[in-house]
């Protein structure tokens, strides 16, 4: 038990270290809407990797078909991705009255649901995470039993989900030294680096998948 703990431990560390456009989007997402806009993101990263371990685990066979639509999961994440980066590049508006009052905007349990799928969307439409997930399910299939599989995960997520919850409230304190002109700068960074990995993604999805 003590060693599904460690491996689930490691593994978690090595998920909430690693960069992608999850971390700036949670990062963006807790500047422009406040805690609540970034913990509804991070939940809908959530319920992905919660989803996407369940069927790695328990349909493994199912995963790796899907896999073999790699090329169009690659493309459609691509166009997502890079869809939201060129939205917040150049038609993100900031509220500046509300910025330099530094006031959240008011939002509807539809607005957070949104929030919620695209953080959702976001993880799952990208090919890499689903790899991540299988690849780790298959190789502790071969050394481990069910239980201790399902210690490593769940350490595994709790860990993930500790350091996204710290994201968003480290983002929710600098939020309030922010000036307007600052957030509309991070929209236009953190929509930069989407248009950065959807580049990335479509790359490696037309060179480095037909080697």
């Amino acid at each position: 038990m003590l060693d599904a703990i460690l491996k689930g431990l490691g593994l978690g560390l090595i998920l909430a270290l690693s960069v992608g456009p999850v971390i700036f989007t949670v990062i963006k997402q807790s500047i422009n809407n406040g805690h609540r806009g970034g913990f509804s993101f991070v939940a809908g990263v959530w319920i992905s990797d919660i989803f996407l371990v369940f069927i790695s685990n328990f349909f493994s066979q199912w995963v790796s078909d899907v896999l073999k639509f790699r090329e169009a999961i690659g493309y459609f994440g691509a166009a997502f991705l890079g869809g939201m980066g060129i939205f917040y590049i150049f038609f993100k508006k900031v509220d500046l009255r509300a910025a330099a009052t530094e006031e959240v905007k008011t939002f509807s349990t539809t607005d957070f649901t949104k929030i919620a799928l695209s953080g959702f969307l976001i993880n799952t439409l990208n090919p890499n995470v689903i790899f991540f997930w299988l690849i780790n399910a298959t190789a502790f299939s071969a050394l481990h039993g069910l239980r201790d599989r399902i210690i490593i995960f769940s350490v595994c997520l709790l860990i993930n989900m500790l350091a996204d919850i710290a994201k968003v409230m480290l983002a929710g304190k600098i939020r309030n030294s922010l000036t307007p002109r600052h957030i509309l700068l991070i929209n236009r960074v953190s929509g930069t680096i989407l248009v950065i990995f959807a580049a990335v993604l479509i790359y490696g999805v037309l060179f480095l998948d037909n080697k």
